[in-house]
């Protein structure tokens, strides 16, 4: 079992700066990866898309490459001779239309960019591939065992809460399993205080008790309560992905919840109906984030 969200980082040389990769995820319905890096290195989303997208099934995830420059180091520089060419062309122009010669300071060469540095974003992309692929793989590595340490905990903490759902389960069990004595008691109760006794072998009691007891029967649905139950608990020890399928399952166990409260007809069995559903909410909450 994993969890959706995670951080991953790792850094690889280039020249004289670095290349820094940073993955991390959120929890999403879908499989969505955003990538963000340098203009330069666009030829390279297609290949590190592809390698996210075999290790990640489900969530949002956040892939940054960005470039970094080591303290103190310097990129090697280069004239523009072209453009200082062009510098040289201009100026000569403007001389001779000012009929005077015109000073010029190699400060002012430099601010008009004759000279520049060159940076890793620059080399070939070949070079640039070599230093981002292996970074991406060892930042994924690093998003993937996040993700597994932090579904560990989730999947702990899902199991507690099924086996919380399993003691309702049998107070629910043990309380619908009187409901109908408890109905059969009230009615004769009432019927006395109203001054119509009948005895406990007249028809119309025995047939009112009986259609009672039929329609607070909550046995079909505890037994596919337990079924659901037993199911989630297999499906927590897959290694596959099994956020969706979890999701499913609480929705059935709501279902059997949701019946159960429908058909209780007593007071007490709707507040264990009720505090059962309050239990799988936070299961619910917790499988949002399960990949």
């Amino acid at each position: 079992m994993n969890s959706m969200t995670g951080f991953g980082a790792a850094t690889a040389p280039l020249g004289n700066s670095s290349i820094r990769v940073e993955i991390s995820g959120v929890n999403r319905k879908q499989t969505e990866i955003a990538l963000a890096l340098p203009r330069a290195w666009a030829a390279l989303e297609t290949d590190i898309r592809d390698i996210v997208s075999a290790a990640v099934s489900r969530g949002r995830v956040n892939v940054t490459l960005s470039l970094q420059q080591i303290p103190g180091t310097t990129g090697a520089l280069t004239l523009n001779r072209d453009k200082l060419a062009s510098l040289s062309a201009s100026l000569s122009e403007a001389e001779q239309a000012l009929g005077r010669s015109i000073e010029t300071s190699l400060d002012s060469l430099l601010r008009l960019g004759i000279i520049s540095e060159e940076t890793e974003s620059e080399l070939p992309i070949e070079n640039i591939q070599e230093a981002a692929y292996p970074a991406v793989r060892e930042a994924l590595a690093a998003f993937l065992t996040l993700r597994a340490q932090e579904g560990d905990n989730m999947k702990r903490d899902l199991l507690a809460r099924i086996s919380k759902l399993r003691q309702f389960r049998e107070e629910l069990m043990a309380r619908a399993s009187g409901v109908a004595m408890r109905h059969k008691e009230v009615l004769l109760k009432r019927l006395a205080d109203s001054g119509l006794p009948l005895p406990l072998d007249d028809e119309r009691i025995i047939k009112e008790i009986a259609l009672f007891a039929d329609k607070c029967d909550v046995s079909e649905e505890m037994t596919r309560l337990e079924s659901h139950l037993n199911q989630f608990e297999k499906i927590c020890d897959k290694a596959e992905p099994v956020g969706r399928t979890l999701d499913f399952l609480c929705q059935e166990i709501f279902r059997e919840l949701n019946t159960t409260g429908s058909k209780a007809n007593d007071a007490e069995l709707a507040q264990l109906v009720v505090n059962a559903k309050t239990e799988l909410e936070k299961i619910r909450e917790q499988v949002q984030n399960i990949e």
